[in-house]
């Protein structure tokens, strides 16, 4: 009967997505949910209507008396994909940012009712909070930071501030009455001075000796653009240390991280993480001295089982860098021989600094560690795989199934809870470190049943599961950050040899700009997304339902805006002036990278072959969004428009002839920014 009741609890959470309710769901529940489920998660709620009496109980009812809360049929039916989360009003209520239906939700985390919802500016990519009532989000699309607060149990929009294009990651001093964000598309961090509007209910406290940021008492905050600083490319995620002096920022754009001092803007220094790719969340630590974070690495060795099972070709790590000084950083390797992790990206310290927790979000998991008895390596370290010492002490060590996709993940005060914002569930969960159990499950609204809409959702699943890889090392999102490109040339075989290493192609718009791969040998589309798991991932052919809903989810990511445009998506007076030069014959840009993707869809020889590539010439790239690249031409030699332009694609040697003057190079450069 156990066994029974189980999946009776986990069927009754798929019901309570699809439908809106809410229930109490044991910890073994999760675990079961995707084989249990695939393809269609809501469908197979629709189907199992009757078994919420038995996974619910009478003494199951809402606690959230004193609030009024929404019911089923107040919310859309939507995905709503909750990227991250922030506990207010003394970790009562929990607010997700949710990055698919571009909204915020509010839920009474002691009875998981949802309590309001609000439509907010277009995929938000980070929340923080600011006061016990009053949050900040990051919308990615819009440029701008959203600014709420709550009022009387509803969430109230109180300021939107425009501070440039692509904000990610937030970094909240409140002792200094300031926010940080990092700017994707430009590279650079923006400072936003806050003014409190403050409750005289409530009174300012400053951080404890646990190193938790109390909150102070404002019900809202009024925000100014204080400035823009460069800090590098890519800067996803950040955080300021205790005392407000160093803001240390991930760049995944250039494998590193910067130390940054806060009143001047300035790099006091860089850590380089060889071979590192996407950055995840990054904690200062409550002493201020050190910095920890998780990433990616990429080794450059050819891909095959052994190089693969090793953790040659892609791994997980977890680091800590200083932030008094520079030292070279230090890691542990995250991956279990057979059972490796993939994609780490949320990150939390408990209170007391014991316990260090990680989302891996592609092997749908919680990674717990003991802190202070990790074995940090720094140079010449750590090994291929994780130390021996962490297998053998399973205190020391463990993982928590969760299912779905966690990312945000944030501490309780009590050391043992963990509130994990999981997109691809589309709920928050409430997971017991120290009994290893998913303590509830809360899901956030009714869930659509259109079946275009299942479909893109089921390929967002497969896109960012690396269990279709061998043994779970990556996933399709582990090359392709946010379905486009990363920061490092990998030898895929795509191109027939081994050690002939290629940049990645971004997804956007796939479907219209074959034939694919650089030497564009691949004319079917479907052969290509196959191969993609057959041959890169090393793992098996997936099914013709899973080609579909893949196909139908690449055909959902849009480019991201380009802040390069003027208002009205026109050309600055560079820009027009470059696309003059752009368009003409004489310079001959556009006789191979034309329509409306500036691609041609042909091969042609521009003097960059390689002897030990298998095909001859190189399948024109598409134009569009190639500002946010940080490595360009098939083999990213250059790593910049400017590189490509006066070292490698000169005009004047492969275009029509034309020989470009600084100004005129700078003027097609602001066109080639605009696309």
């Amino acid at each position: 009967m156990a066994k029974w009741r189980n999946r009776a609890e986990y069927f009754a959470m798929i019901l309570c997505a699809a439908s809106g309710s809410n229930i109490h769901l044991s910890g073994n529940a999760v675990a079961m949910i995707q084989p249990l489920t695939r393809p269609y998660p809501s469908v197979w709620a629709g189907l199992l209507l009757g078994v919420l009496a038995v996974a619910t109980s009478s003494d199951q009812r809402s606690l959230a008396a004193d609030l009024p809360s929404r019911t089923a049929g107040d919310l859309p039916a939507v995905f709503r994909g909750p990227v991250d989360l922030v506990l207010l009003e003394r970790e009562t209520l929990a607010v997700t940012a949710n990055e698919l239906s571009n909204s915020v939700t509010l839920v009474e985390l002691a009875s998981g009712s949802v309590l309001d919802e609000l439509s907010i500016a277009k995929r938000p990519a980070a929340i923080a909070p600011l006061s016990e009532r009053s949050f900040v989000v990051s919308c990615r699309d819009s440029g701008t930071l959203e600014f709420i607060s709550l009022d009387n149990g509803r969430l109230q929009h109180d300021q939107t501030l425009h501070v440039g294009w692509l904000p990610m990651g937030l970094a909240v001093d409140l002792a200094h009455q300031r926010l940080f964000v990092g700017l994707m598309a430009t590279g650079e961090a923006a400072e936003i001075r806050l003014t409190p509007q403050r409750d005289a209910s409530l009174s300012s406290t400053s951080r404890s000796e646990s190193g938790d940021a109390e909150l102070a008492a404002a019900t809202s905050s009024e925000a100014t653009l204080v400035r823009r600083f460069p800090v590098g490319r890519w800067p996803r995620f950040m955080d300021v240390s205790p005392d407000g002096s160093r803001l240390v920022v991930g760049l995944s754009g250039d494998s590193q991280l910067a130390v940054i001092d806060t009143e001047t803007g300035s790099v006091l220094y860089e850590e380089p993480i060889v071979g590192g790719i996407n950055i995840g969340h990054v904690r200062c630590s409550a002493d201020g001295t050190r910095a920890y974070f998780p990433w990616m690495i990429y080794r450059t060795n050819p891909i095959d089982v052994r190089n693969i099972q090793l953790g040659w070709v892609l791994a997980s790590r977890l680091a800590r860098i200083r932030l008094d000084g520079p030292a070279y950083r230090e890691a542990i390797s995250l991956d279990v021989p057979r059972r490796a992790m993939a994609d780490p990206h949320g990150l939390a310290l408990t209170p007391d600094e014991k316990r260090i927790v990680v989302t891996s979000s592609g092997t749908h998991e919680l990674l717990v560690y003991r802190h202070h008895d990790l074995p940090f390596v720094g140079a010449g370290g750590p090994g291929d795989l994780i130390d021996p010492e962490l297998m053998r002490d399973q205190d020391l060590f463990y993982r928590i199934e969760l299912g779905g996709r966690p990312l945000g993940v944030q501490s309780a005060p009590d050391n043992r809870r963990m509130f994990v914002a999981n997109q691809t569930l589309d709920c928050i969960q409430i997971v017991d470190i120290e009994s290893k159990q998913v303590e509830r499950t809360i899901a956030l609204g009714p869930t659509p049943q259109e079946e275009n809409q299942l479909l893109v959702h089921r390929g967002m699943e497969i896109f960012h599961d690396a269990a279709y890889s061998l043994d779970q090392w990556y996933s399709c999102a582990s090359c392709h950050l946010d379905g486009g490109s990363n920061a490092k040339a990998m030898d895929t075989w795509n191109d027939g040899t081994e050690l002939t290493t290629k940049t990645v192609l971004p997804l956007f718009s796939v479907s219209q700009t074959g034939p694919w791969t650089w030497h564009g040998w691949q004319e079917d589309l479907e052969e290509s997304i196959q191969n993609s798991f057959v041959s890169t991932m090393q793992g098996e052919a997936v099914s013709d339902q899973e080609l579909l809903a893949l196909q139908a989810y690449l055909a959902s990511c849009n480019y991201p805006p380009n802040p390069f445009l003027l208002e009205g998506k026109q050309l600055s007076d560079a820009a027009s002036r470059g696309k003059l030069l752009f368009e003409s014959e004489d310079v001959g840009c556009a006789n191979c990278h034309s329509g409306n993707l500036f691609t041609d869809g042909e091969i042609h020889d521009v003097g960059l072959n390689s002897a030990s590539d298998a095909y001859e010439g190189y399948n024109t790239p598409s134009l569009v969004g190639v500002y946010q690249k940080v490595r360009l031409l098939h083999d990213g030699r250059a790593k910049s428009l400017s590189d490509v332009l006066t070292k490698w694609h000169r005009p004047d040697e492969i275009g029509g002839g034309m020989v470009l003057s600084d100004e005129q190079r700078e003027d097609l450069i602001a066109y080639l920014k605009s696309l």
